[in-house]
């Protein structure tokens, strides 16, 4: 994503395009949960979903542009007070970081319910995750603050993957599709560990060194990642053309 060098509307289009395909797959949340990507340099002016819409409603047109420093930008009753608290802290104090999608789906929110969140290295789609986590165990209710948005922010560092205790997951990346395949797999990928934790084997998880190459492998194939959204978005774009309107 080149910030202002992309037209909005193509934002807004791809947004709405994960949107409706995270609630086909069954990984939305009831009417919560939020996705943002910033539409300004410095990350600060950014697009968010509107408070309490269905994920397979939204359209593009439905998507809120907001201001991380102008708070009466989210005080309409349009703006979901945790998604202030999170996304703008993050758009704000980590501008690399174009795209945020957070979800609780139903795998990778049990991994991060464990005494153990860390996401093991066991195959392919785990190894992704590699040293390339961070993890917050400090649940305290419902993030609707801005201290906890510039907590969870801190938490962050220089990585893009938060697993969030007792919570659920949350994506950044520097593009839309990216990210969209980033949540896909790490979902996969707890689903993947909790199955094998359910077995009650003891786990044979890779060497440092073969996961290593596995997680720098994936970073070399961000083609893939990009592949895998347009395709999902084109099978919308045949069935559920309205999300672009």
């Amino acid at each position: 994503m080149r910030d202002r060098h992309v037209n909005e509307q193509q934002i807004r289009i791809d947004l709405a395009a994960c949107f409706r395909i995270f609630a086909r797959m069954g990984m939305h949340e009831a009417v919560a949960n939020h996705f943002s990507a910033a539409v300004s340099a410095d990350g600060k002016k950014f697009l968010l979903n509107p408070k309490w819409k269905h994920f397979s409603r939204i359209k593009a047109s439905d998507l809120i542009l907001v201001d991380a420093e102008d708070v009466g930008s989210f005080n309409r009753g349009e703006i979901d007070p945790t998604a202030w608290a999170i996304h703008g802290q993050i758009h704000m104090l980590r501008p690399d970081v174009r795209v945020v999608l957070h979800l609780h789906p139903i795998f990778s929110t049990a991994i991060a319910s464990l005494q153990n969140p860390t996401i093991r290295p066991i195959d392919q789609n785990t190894a992704r995750y590699f040293n390339r986590v961070a993890y917050d165990q400090h649940y305290g209710g419902m993030a609707d603050s801005k201290v906890e948005g510039q907590r969870l922010a801190n938490i962050l560092q220089d990585k893009k993957r938060l697993m969030m205790g007792n919570h659920g997951v949350l994506i950044g990346s520097h593009s839309i599709g990216v990210a969209f395949d980033d949540m896909y797999t790490i979902e996969r990928a707890c689903q993947i560990l909790t199955t094998a934790y359910s077995t009650g084997q003891a786990l044979k998880i890779l060497d440092d060194a073969v996961a290593e190459k596995t997680a720098q492998d994936w970073e070399k194939i961000e083609s893939f990642s990009e592949a895998h959204f347009m395709e999902m978005k084109a099978l919308l774009v045949e069935q559920e053309p309205d999300f672009m309107d």
